[in-house]
């Protein structure tokens, strides 16, 4: 098979990295890719939303499957525009259709699926400009911390915590007529704030069928201790240690199942991943977020888990066939350490050489922001490169991925020291 991903960062290269070890796989071509990924199949330098550029790759390259790795061309209907083309409506995309997309296209939508379908999530109201006053009073009912969601998709940037009702309110008129995530802004939802700690859990299904991969933690700050601004993802650990039989059940009888079969009940055609980002409450999982694609940093701790044929698994997805597969993991933990620029979540520079990757022993390498310019490999990007070691307790893996960010260095490098410390 001839296989497209679409995606520049970690995630699409441990997608690379992992359907390059499936005997299934002819050639893998990547849009548009990084450093780490042309080393796997061909990097082609085209939009990952530039639908018409990709139509003509499949074309041309006689692609089999599509897949996508970020949220923007899903939420942008990328597979609606397949199943419409004469061309290419035979080719199978992972990756949901745009209406199963706003799970994660609309913070809205999303909970009015999780009440419909009595899906364990706070409580929450969303308001606009028209109806700022209520929005306020709604914030009065609450007790502090606030959390503000801007709706739609603010790259991962949208979602504020807030310790007094003032800077709340402040917040929420910014948002909503100062437009301050944009459009993704003109509607807010306003939730409960919920005390507990998180994981995330990922499901792939055929829109019938599931199966569900490791759990996973990543640490989104900047700073030692969960602190300072909120990044893309500093680092994950899977599996998760405080994810035990009793949760996992709990999380597949009362969140899991209901989303799935949530999902057919609305006529909402998936096939793909779904990425639960939950909470763990007084031993009670409750759900925080939908995302309609695996996460980065999370990936690159529970793709190298997954010990199955992960094209073998796509294309039962694209068969409707999913239930056929047995999915078979590795034991052992996997730990991700990203190193990023200096300067990052905020301004920082591009383009610094990176030295010492090949003395990387012990851990798998996993370009995010990172170039080919000649032979020299140059930041390009605010997360540079996640590294992921294996161990068969957490301590022993992050002291693999620990040691080997020491050996590559590049201007300005940042890592966290304490990734699970909270575990």
């Amino acid at each position: 098979m001839n296989v497209l991903i679409l995606g520049s960062g970690g995630r699409e290269h441990t997608f690379a990295w992992k359907l390059a070890q499936s005997p299934l796989l002819s050639k893998l071509y990547i849009a548009p890719g990084n450093a780490g990924t042309a080393a796997l199949g061909e990097n082609v330098n085209i939009k990952a939303d530039d639908f018409a550029a990709v139509k003509s790759l499949c074309l041309d390259k006689e692609i089999n499957m599509v897949v996508v790795g970020p949220e923007d061309p899903l939420v942008k209907g990328i597979h609606d525009f397949f199943l419409a083309d004469a061309d290419l409506k035979d080719i199978p995309v992972i990756g949901p259709q745009k209406a199963g997309a706003e799970l994660e296209g609309s913070k809205d939508f999303a909970k009015e699926f999780l009440f419909r379908h009595n899906i364990p999530t706070a409580a929450y109201q969303t308001f606009t400009s028209e109806n700022l006053e209520e929005g306020y009073a709604f914030l009065e009912t609450l007790k502090a911390p606030y959390v503000l969601k801007a709706d739609g998709l603010a790259a991962g940037k949208g979602v504020l915590i807030l310790s007094s009702l003032e800077e709340a309110k402040a917040e929420l008129k910014e948002m909503l007529t100062e437009a301050k995530f944009g459009a993704a802004s003109a509607k807010v939802v306003i939730e409960e704030f919920l005390d507990g700690i998180e994981l995330s859990v990922f499901v792939l299904t055929d829109g019938n069928n599931y199966k569900v991969l490791p759990t996973a933690k990543d640490y989104k700050r900047i700073g030692e201790g969960d602190t300072g601004l909120n990044t893309g993802g500093m680092g994950a650990i899977s599996p998760v240690p405080f994810a035990d039989d009793v949760l996992m059940q709990k999380i597949e009888e009362r969140i899991v199942k209901p989303t799935v079969e949530g999902l057919k009940k609305d006529c909402l055609p998936y096939k793909g991943f779904i990425f639960i980002g939950l909470i763990k409450v007084d031993d009670e999982p409750i759900v925080i977020e939908y995302n309609v694609r695996m996460g980065d940093p999370e990936t690159e701790a529970v793709l190298p888990r997954i010990k199955s044929d992960l094209l073998d698994l796509f294309q039962a997805v694209g068969e409707g066939k999913l239930n056929e597969k047995t999915l078979e993991l590795d034991p052992r933990f996997a730990t991700t350490v990203m190193m990023v620029s200096g300067g990052y979540p905020e301004a920082y520079e591009k383009g610094k050489v990176m030295t010492g990757i090949e003395a990387v022993e012990d851990s798998i390498v996993f370009h995010a922001g990172t170039k080919l310019e000649g032979t020299e490999v140059q930041t390009n990007g605010g997360r540079v490169m996640a590294l992921t070691s294996f161990g068969d307790t957490m301590n022993e893996a992050l002291a693999k991925s620990f040691a080997n960010a020491e050996k590559i260095n590049f201007e300005g490098k940042y890592y966290r020291t304490d990734i699970g410390f909270d575990l």
